[in-house]
C-alpha cells in the first residue's frame, strides 16, 4: 500500500503495516525517536494499522505534540503505581497540563507528600520493566463491566454516546478508558517527578466528593527536568502572594471574601501610578475616558446576552424599589462582570455620524466575576479586579488601522517592562454568530494588523469568542514563563443586540464595528506578573517608595527630613527611616523592601549637602551632591 508523507513523497508498505513499520522503513534513526503518529490529521499510537493512501506524519520526541503525549502517558504510569500501592483507589481524570500532569484519586487513606518516594519508586519499576501501553476497543456495556468497581469512571462512561466505540489502555494491571495516544511503552519516560498534592471537588462541583489531585512533571531528559525544577524553585521565591504581603502591596482576608484583594498603601500607590501612566498615553492617542456604574438592572444583561450565557459567573441581587415596599415588585440587578454594556449605552446616548468615528472610550473599570474558590490564585485570578478596558466604535474600513493602533500600545507597554511577547489569533468557533464574509474580513483584519506591525502570530483554530475573532498577547517573563495578558477582540454581537448605528456620508444608517481591547488585561493580574517578573524589585518609576533616607544618628534627622522635602518637591516617593535602630539594620530593612535607592546621611553629608548613595543591586555608589541626585528621581516621576 502507498503511504503519503508530509513532504509529498510516498512510501510503499506491505499490507497490515503500522505506523512503527513506516518509521522503520524511513530509517532506524526516526524509528528510535518515534513515539506516535498523525494519520489523516488524527493522533494515533505507533501500533495503529495503516491503510492504503493514508497521509502520515511520524511524531518524534522533538515534535510539538511530544511533551503533552509524554505527560499524559506519565499520568497513567503514576496511576498504575498508586493502584499497586493502594489497592481500592478510585480514579477520576488524569490529563496532561502545562509543564506536567495530574490525576484525581480517591484513595483508601489520605495520601501525603511523604508517599511520593514510594510512588516514584514503583513508577521507576514499571519503567524498568518497559510495560507496554495496550489499546483495546469496548462497547458501552463492556466498558461498564470492566470499570464496575470504579464509580467515578462509571459516571463518566454513562455520559458517553451509546453508539460510540470506547478505547481503553492497559498498563500492567491498571486500565483506563482514554482516547490516547500513548507512548509505545513505559521505558520511553526518562525523567519525571511528583510535585504536589491538592484537594479538588469531583468535576468541580462543591457538593461532590473531595478528591486528591496528585501532580507531577515529565521531560525527555534529566537535564530538562533539572532546569524545570530550578525554574520552579525560582518561581516559588518570586511568588507574588508572599512578596505582595512582605512588600506591603496587598493582603487577603477571609472576612472580606475569597478572591477579593485589599490593597495596602504601597499597592494602591503602584496601581494608581500604572493607571496615571497609561491614562496619559491614551489621551495622547485620541482615547476619551468614561466612568460607568458598578451595577446595572438585569434587563440590560438580558439585552447583552450575559444573563443567558454568563449568568453563573455573575453576582445577582434583588431590591425593593417600590414606595409601598411590595415584595412582589422586586427589581433584579447584577454587579458588572464586564464594562462593555456601559460603553455601548454611552455610544447610543446620542446620534452618531461617520465624522465621529472612530470613537475610542476607555475606562479603568472594576468588575466582579464568580470564580470557583479552587481556581482563585492571589492577584493572578481574583473575583474582583480592574480592567484597563476600551471599546472602539468605527467603520469597517477603519478596523485595520484601529487594530494597528492597539498593537502599538501593546508594544509600548511590553517594551517598557522588558517583556518578550507573541500573538495568537483565535478564529471562528463552531458556535458563533455572524455571516461568513464578516468573520473572514474580521479575521483577515487582525492578521493584516499583525503583519503591518511586524508581529508574528500563530493561529488558534476555532478558539474565538462566539461574537468574533481575537488576538491574544502572550508575554514571557524573566524566568521563561508565559502569561496571557492583552486581548483585542472584534465584536459583531453588541452592535446588533443594541441596534447601534451611525449616519454615513450618504446620509443613510449603518452599523458600526465594535472592537474590545485590554492591554494590561486586569491591572491586578498584570501587577502580580510584574511582582514575579521583577522578583518584587519594581522599576524606579513604579516603585511605591523610590528612596529611603537613612540617618546615621538622631542628630541627622533634621537633614534627612530636608532631603525628603527636596525630593518630594519633584514628586519623588520618599520615606525617612527614623527608627531607633543601627544604620546597618535600616539598610537591611530597605533592601528587604526592594527600595531602589538608599541615601545615608551623617555629619559630613549634612555639612556638604550631599548624600551617600546605595543602589539596591549595585550597592554603595559613593557620595553625591544632593543637587546632582535630585534629577535622577525627577526623571523617573510621571
Amino acid at each position: 500500500m502507498n503511504i503519503h508523507l508530509p513532504d509529498g513523497s510516498t512510501v510503499q508498505l506491505s499490507e497490515q503495516a503500522n505506523a512503527h513499520d513506516l518509521a522503520m522503513s524511513i530509517g532506524p534513526g526516526l524509528a528510535k525517536s518515534a513515539i506516535a503518529a498523525r494519520v489523516n490529521g488524527h493522533l494515533v499510537d505507533l501500533s495503529h494499522a495503516l491503510s492504503d493512501d493514508d497521509s502520515v506524519q511520524i511524531i518524534t520526541k522533538q515534535s510539538n505534540e511530544a511533551l503533552d503525549l509524554l505527560r499524559h502517558s506519565t499520568a497513567h504510569i503514576m496511576a498504575a503505581a498508586v493502584q499497586d500501592l493502594f489497592p481500592g483507589t478510585q480514579f477520576g481524570v488524569g490529563p496532561d497540563i502545562e509543564d506536567g500532569f495530574y490525576y484525581d484519586i480517591l484513595a483508601p487513606r489520605q495520601l501525603s507528600t511523604e508517599d511520593f518516594q514510594a510512588i516514584e519508586a514503583r513508577m521507576a519499576e514499571i519503567i524498568a520493566r518497559a510495560q507496554p501501553f495496550v489499546r483495546s476497543e469496548l462497547s458501552l456495556s463492556e466498558a461498564q463491566e470492566l470499570f464496575s468497581d470504579q464509580h467515578l469512571k462509571l459516571e463518566l462512561i454513562a455520559e458517553l454516546d451509546p453508539e460510540e466505540v470506547i478505547s481503553a489502555y492497559r498498563l500492567g494491571s491498571f486500565v483506563d478508558f482514554c482516547r490516547g495516544p500513548h507512548l509505545p511503552d513505559a521505558s520511553y519516560l526518562p525523567a519525571f517527578k511528583l510535585t504536589k498534592l491538592a484537594g479538588a471537588y469531583w468535576r468541580g462541583d462543591s457538593d461532590r466528593e473531595v478528591l486528591q489531585r496528585l501532580y507531577g512533571t515529565a521531560w525527555f531528559s534529566q537535564a530538562d527536568l533539572d532546569d524545570y525544577l530550578t525554574r520552579m524553585e525560582e518561581a516559588e521565591k518570586r511568588d507574588h502572594r508572599k512578596l505582595g504581603r512582605d512588600l506591603g502591596i496587598y493582603i487577603t482576608d477571609e472576612r472580606a471574601g475569597v478572591g477579593l484583594p485589599l490593597y495596602l498603601p504601597a499597592g494602591a500607590r503602584v496601581i494608581r501610578t500604572m493607571q496615571e501612566w497609561l491614562r496619559r498615553d491614551l489621551y495622547q492617542r485620541g482615547y476619551e475616558e468614561v466612568i460607568t456604574p458598578h451595577i446595572y438592572n438585569a434587563d440590560l444583561w438580558k439585552i447583552s446576552g450575559h444573563y443567558d450565557f454568563y449568568h453563573d459567573n455573575m453576582y445577582f441581587f434583588e431590591i425593593d424599589e417600590s414606595e409601598e415596599k411590595d415584595r412582589s415588585k422586586l427589581s433584579e440587578y447584577a454587579v458588572k462582570p464586564m464594562n462593555c454594556p456601559g460603553h455601548v449605552l454611552l455610544y447610543d446616548s446620542e446620534l452618531r455620524s461617520y465624522r465621529d468615528l472612530p470613537l475610542r472610550f476607555f475606562e479603568f473599570g472594576t468588575v466582579y466575576r464568580h470564580e470557583m474558590s479552587g481556581v482563585v490564585h492571589g492577584l493572578l485570578r481574583a473575583r474582583g479586579f480592574t480592567q484597563d478596558d476600551a471599546h472602539i466604535f468605527c467603520m469597517q474600513e477603519q478596523v485595520v488601522d484601529e487594530i494597528l493602533g492597539m498593537l502599538d500600545i501593546v508594544d509600548f507597554i511590553m517594551n517598557t517592562f522588558d517583556f518578550e511577547y507573541h500573538a495568537e489569533i483565535s478564529t471562528r468557533p463552531e458556535k458563533s454568530i455572524g455571516d461568513d464574509d464578516i468573520w473572514e474580513y474580521a479575521t483577515e483584519a487582525l492578521m493584516e494588523g499583525c503583519r503591518r506591525h511586524g508581529l508574528e502570530y500563530e493561529i488558534n483554530e476555532g478558539d474565538g469568542a462566539f461574537y468574533g475573532p481575537k488576538i491574544d498577547i502572550k508575554v514571557k517573563d524573566a524566568i521563561g514563563r508565559t502569561w496571557q495578558c492583552s486581548t483585542i477582540q472584534v465584536d459583531f454581537n453588541f452592535p446588533s443586540r443594541f441596534e447601534l448605528s451611525y449616519r454615513t456620508a450618504d446620509n443613510t444608517e449603518a452599523r458600526p464595528w465594535m472592537l474590545h481591547r485590554a492591554i494590561f488585561g486586569s491591572i491586578e493580574r498584570f501587577l502580580g506578573i510584574l511582582i514575579e517578573h521583577y522578583a518584587g524589585a519594581l522599576p524606579l518609576w513604579l516603585a511605591p517608595v523610590q528612596v529611603a533616607v537613612i540617618p546615621i544618628a538622631d542628630r541627622h534627622l533634621d537633614y534627612a527630613r530636608e532631603v525628603q522635602r527636596e525630593l518630594e518637591m519633584v514628586r519623588g516617593r520618599v520615606e525617612v527611616y527614623d527608627q531607633n535602630e543601627p544604620m546597618r539594620a535600616k539598610i537591611a530593612k530597605a533592601q528587604l523592601a526592594k527600595v531602589p535607592y538608599m541615601l545615608v546621611v551623617g555629619d559630613k553629608e549634612a555639612e556638604e549637602r550631599s548624600v551617600s548613595v546605595r543602589d539596591r543591586v549595585a550597592g554603595d555608589l559613593g557620595a553625591q551632591a544632593l543637587a546632582e541626585f535630585i534629577p535622577l528621581i525627577q526623571a523617573a516621576v510621571l
